[in-house]
């Protein structure tokens, strides 16, 4: 029972990062336009 919790902590885990590298992905190339707006 441990082990199986400790398997799905670690998905769950893994997941969340990629969210959150998908986020700051997508919140990097809104500042890239917002910046290259700014420069014309």
């Amino acid at each position: 029972m441990k082990l199986l919790f400790i398997m799905l902590a670690t998905v769950f885990a893994l997941v969340a990062c990629n969210t959150m590298e998908g986020f700051g992905k997508d919140v990097e190339k809104v500042g890239s336009k917002i910046e290259d707006k700014a420069k014309k």
